[in-house]
């Protein structure tokens, strides 16, 4: 047999059954804390037979005290843990939304003692795929990736899963990632229903076009959000079934929408059309197309993500951005590092976490963000 067949020699020095008790009192973070033992098998990474022999063996030594029925406490001073290292990869420092995630993970990172490694991919797959390098080298305990091209995905998780660091995807799905973000599919719907509702009100179901501003390189998911839309148009107001739909790829840019949405109404007849985004730079993009046209009238635009900028346009008066569905960025964070700490400390994380959404309208934005009026706002472009 030669060398490399031989598994690795045990070291006979060390005692595996000090190892795990060490491994299960590092399971106690802070001082008099009680945890069930389902909790301190799932800290410690013992199976659950194995924890409840090392507490019942450690509780007869005076080490562990048992409290209630089903709870322990450890009596040694909490061991001092090593701060993770989470990598983050920003979609792009110059977009809003992708700026409130930013700045919800540092600080959530802070708060749970974390050290938070961050690049910017700056809207590109290309830099993309060097910032996964950059952080593979940085041997972080986990990477939170935020990048918006689907053919890029495959390679960048690639990169991280051959180094075995755990990933969590934002809005575009990773292959083997815990995906965080959007209900593409319900987000879609919730807006599009809305503006059914509106076309049905006030143009009694007459439309000739329906519009919808595509993100092509997020792939399918992100896409969802458009079927959604459309789903719920048709299914509030029927006779949009018969009307003519057509995609724009405004690659989920003001500037690029708004040329998409200007060269479109230089050819198009349509007198009414109804307009869904798929983000809110894309729909602020359609919508100065159609005021650059004198056609600001024969549009009602839905938006997806109320970021700041889409609200800024919600609060105009007579604005035909009729709504936009929110995606709350800024509480991104919290639950992203949430999420983060479960897969450390191996407890079952869903394969998808999805935020919740909820329709903003001119008549709801200072209700559901009253405190916009104290914030300086800057426009941008989320995913």
């Amino acid at each position: 047999m030669s060398t490399s067949d031989k598994s690795p020699a045990r070291d006979p020095y060390l005692v595996k059954s000090v190892v795990h008790s060490a491994q299960l009192l590092s399971a106690f973070r802070s001082s008099g804390e009680a945890l069930p033992l389902r909790e301190v098998a799932a800290r410690s990474g013992l199976p659950k037979s194995m924890a409840f022999r090392l507490l019942y063996t450690l509780e007869r030594c005076g080490m562990i005290e048992k409290v209630g029925e089903n709870l322990y406490r450890s009596h040694l001073r909490p061991f001092k843990q090593r701060p993770y290292r989470l990598g983050y990869a920003a979609q792009g420092t110059d977009y809003q939304f992708s700026k409130e995630i930013s700045a919800g993970l540092q600080r959530a990172a802070a708060a749970q003692g974390i050290e938070l490694i961050c690049v910017d991919n700056r809207y590109s797959p290309k830099i993309a795929q060097r910032n996964a390098d950059v952080l593979v080298r940085e041997k972080v305990d986990l990477v939170i990736e935020f990048q918006t091209d689907e053919h890029v995905a495959p390679i960048v998780a690639a990169k991280y899963r051959e180094a075995g660091i755990p990933l969590i995807a934002i809005e575009v799905p990773h292959p083997g990632a815990t995906y965080f973000g959007a209900n593409n599919y319900e987000a879609g719907l919730i807006g599009g229903r809305h503006l059914g509702r509106w076309a049905k009100q006030h143009w009694h179901g007459d439309v000739n076009e329906i519009v919808l501003m595509a993100l092509e390189r997020a792939g399918s998911l992100p896409k969802m959000r458009l079927t959604g839309m459309l789903v719920g148009m048709k299914e509030v107001c029927p006779p949009l079934e018969h009307c003519r739909v057509t995609y724009l790829d405004g690659d989920g840019k003001l500037g690029n929408s708004f040329e998409a949405m200007r060269k479109h109404l230089r050819v198009s007849r349509a007198r009414r059309f109804l307009v869904g985004a798929i983000n809110d730079p894309s729909a602020l993009g359609a919508l100065r197309a159609f005021q650059e046209a004198g056609r600001t009238e024969s549009c009602a635009i839905m938006g997806q993500n109320a970021a700041p900028e889409g609200r800024a346009e919600l609060r105009e008066p007579g604005t035909r951005l009729i709504g936009s569905v929110a995606f709350f960025p800024e509480k991104y964070g919290s639950e992203i590092v949430g999420v983060a700490l479960d897969i450390l400390h191996r407890r079952p994380v869903p394969p998808a976490v999805f935020v919740k959404h909820q329709l903003v309208t001119p008549e709801n934005v200072n209700h559901i963000y009253p405190n916009d009026e104290l914030m300086h706002i800057s426009a941008g472009a989320p995913a």
